[in-house]
């Protein structure tokens, strides 16, 4: 029989034989809530054999009552006894061991997404979205970060839902690192079935950007909520291509990892922006950051501030410390108009944190949470409820609500309250409100091939920072589009700005080419020595990476919406054509089984076999998605492929669909359905 000493002896790369002391947590660090304690005895026992299967033998005998009481008391085996003893966060890509730049690169972004700064619970591995983890535990994470020392440059790490499952030989234009999270059989892809598997360790919430290792901060949503806020004013509200939101009110909820942007940029779109949120250190987080300028503790000091910088035109971003739904309620009572209104709580997690039920502090949604998990539920459906009607009332009254990608509209519907369902019978069709992609980002961004490009300077040199957005301007156009203008004008203002929270990093919206020579661009400045490393990539959710039917690929109305082809080809299309690391996930945003997200990093070494990489690679990320646009009819992607066609004559060519006449199809299947 194998014994745990032949199986030592069998791995090089493993935990080391010594028993970490406990670490001593850190006061005024968030902490993710109770998850609460569900499996059956059988369950339990696998949960622990799980995690043991990290941890040497000789030490089983103490960790097993350690892990136990994470298991009952927090809901999940987190490992706490490896966290590391110093400071989690992006260093400067020289202090790293490693064996090439590209795992070098792997741990930056790795620790960027666990730095205090960051991360929403980082004792919890859970960098955004209340749920989001790098990995689950920290013995995985100790363990991917000594295969990546170890790691040459024509290997490969395969990770599965945080596990890392081993070091094999691949080639140097091979993606270095490919990563998994959270994918589930067909008939098991539903959140009780994920919550069992995460309880027992074999499966991971990667969320899209905190499980795929390229979070960068919050900047990264607040140029997305910009250029949201932004066209939707000029959708719905007659401002103009070179105009902002002066005089509008922009009304939402949620300052975490990823809401936290939400005041921030709605100061920079110039509206005055109010932000619910009943937990108050994320509050005191965004104020110490200078991403809030006011807080308020009532509804009516709230709305008496918006309104003497609404009558100055001035912009501000005011906090409310409270629940968005009495908010609401007071502002219909009181006949307040409001132009803008959205919500960016987790929902995807509604029962799971995400969300918090009104009349109740965030303490006692904590401690309710964890003690009677039935009657939270209740309460959060009748909030939810609350919510729909103040919000039906409002946009009766002519302000324009948008869903925020955050499932908030599902959640809804999954109460029962099948009002909200834009066909009547069902939610494939959508919901009564759009979401922002279907009205605003898919047919004035993402058709076009625009979206949340980023990269980070490994070095965490500011300078480095300031000469890439330098090269960034050069190679924008601020006359072709609107799009380019307003992408100018954010790269140009963004020093001023103050977005960068952790490493040196930055976001900016660009299309397939403006990626591509921006890319090659740093590259090249790499290699002369002008600044050290860089790590490109981009959010999950953008123009191809994600299938989403009430987000990502809601603006698309084929019946294509509910398929996951998409960011499935992206995912694949990535590592045949070299991509440094790739990621694709179950839930993103919205939740297990309502979506698949796929995400990328490139590291620019200077290499010119990088170059080869981002010709091929960057434009094909985007291009299939905006291909799939086209295919779906959408006449902004239809011309944006054209347009590609002629450009990429003899490389690249992409299924353009024949219009049909409305009238005569309607002809055609009128007597099937009098």
């Amino acid at each position: 029989m194998i014994s745990n000493t032949d199986i030592s002896k069998a791995m090089t790369i493993k935990l080391p034989e010594v028993l970490p002391d406990m670490p001593v947590f850190q006061e005024g660090i968030r902490r993710a809530p109770d998850r609460g304690f569900r499996l059956s005895e059988s369950q339990t026992k696998l949960a622990l054999k799980n995690a043991l299967r990290y941890v040497p033998e000789q030490f089983h005998d103490q960790v097993i009552p350690e892990f136990l009481e994470e298991l009952k008391t927090r809901g999940r085996i987190y490992g706490y006894r490896w966290y590391p003893k110093t400071r989690v966060y992006g260093k400067p890509i020289d202090e790293y061991k490693g064996k090439c730049v590209a795992a070098k690169a792997m741990q930056v972004m790795i620790d960027n997404n666990l730095d205090f700064d960051i991360a929403l619970y980082p004792y919890e591995l859970v960098t955004y979205g209340e749920t989001g983890q790098v990995c689950s535990n920290w013995m995985q994470y100790q363990l991917i970060m000594s295969y990546l020392e170890e790691m040459t440059d024509e290997q490969t790490l395969v990770v599965e839902s945080g596990h890392p499952m081993g070091l094999f030989s691949s080639k140097k234009d091979a993606p270095r690192v490919i990563i998994t999270n959270g994918l589930l059989i067909g008939e098991y892809d539903n959140i009780k079935d994920w919550e069992i598997g995460e309880q027992m360790g074999v499966t991971n919430y990667g969320q899209m950007t905190a499980g795929g290792w390229m979070y960068i901060g919050p900047q990264g949503i607040v140029h997305g909520t910009f250029n949201t806020l932004l066209n939707a004013g000029r959708l719905k509200l007659g401002v103009a291509d070179d105009g902002d939101l002066r005089g509008k009110l922009f009304i939402t909820s949620g300052l975490g990892g990823m809401s936290g942007a939400q005041g921030k940029a709605g100061e920079i779109a110039k509206a005055v922006a109010i932000v619910a949120e009943v937990d108050r250190s994320r509050i005191d987080t965004r104020l110490e950051q200078g991403w809030i300028s006011h807080v308020t503790e009532t509804p009516e000091a709230t709305m008496t501030l918006a309104k003497e910088y609404m009558d100055k035109e001035e912009t501000t971003s005011i906090a409310y410390h409270g629940n968005i739904v009495d908010l609401l309620e007071y502002i219909n009572e009181n006949d307040i108009h409001v132009h803008l209104l959205s919500d960016q709580t987790s929902c995807h997690n509604v029962y799971e944190g995400g969300y918090c039920p009104a009349g109740m502090s965030f303490e006692e949604r904590t401690r309710l949470l964890g003690e009677d998990q039935d009657k939270f539920r209740v309460e959060i459906d009748k909030t939810l409820k609350r919510h729909f009607e103040v919000i039906k009332s409002l946009t009766a009254k002519g302000t324009y609500f948008f869903d925020y990608g955050n499932s908030f509209m599902k959640a809804i519907y999954d109460t029962g309250i099948k009002e909200i369902s834009k066909n009547g019978v069902d939610d494939k069709d959508g919901f009564i409100w759009p979401s922002y992609v279907e009205d605003i980002m898919g047919p004035m961004l993402f058709d076009y091939g625009y979206g949340p490009f980023r990269w980070a300077c490994l070095s965490r040199k500011h300078e480095d920072l300031m000469a890439t957005d330098k090269a960034a301007m050069e190679v924008i156009d601020p006359t072709r589009r609107y799009q380019d203008r307003d992408n100018y004008n954010w790269i140009r203002d963004a020093e001023e700005n103050k977005l960068v929270v952790g490493t040196e990093a930055r976001i900016l919206y660009q299309d397939a080419m403006g990626r591509v020579n921006i890319a090659l661009k740093f590259n090249e400045m790499v290699r002369e020595g002008k600044i050290g490393p860089v790590m490109i990539g981009r959010d999950h959710h953008d123009v191809s990476g994600t299938d989403s039917p009430f987000r990502e690929t809601s603006n698309i109305k084929d019946g294509s919406n509910i398929t996951a082809d998409m960011a499935t080809q992206c995912y694949a299309g990535n590592a045949a054509r070299g991509m440094s690391l790739i990621a694709l996930h179950n839930g993103g945003g919205v939740g297990i089984g309502k979506s698949i997200n796929g995400g990328f990093g490139l590291v620019l070494d200077g290499s010119e076999m990088t170059d080869e990489i981002i010709k091929s690679a960057i434009s094909w990320d985007t291009m299939g998605g905006v291909a799939r646009r086209s295919w779906a009819r959408n006449p902004h992607a239809i011309e944006t492929s054209m347009e590609y066609n002629e450009m990429r004559k003899g490389l690249d060519h992409i299924t353009i669909p024949y219009i049909a006449d409305d009238a005569k199809v309607e002809a055609a299947i009128s007597p099937l359905f009098k």
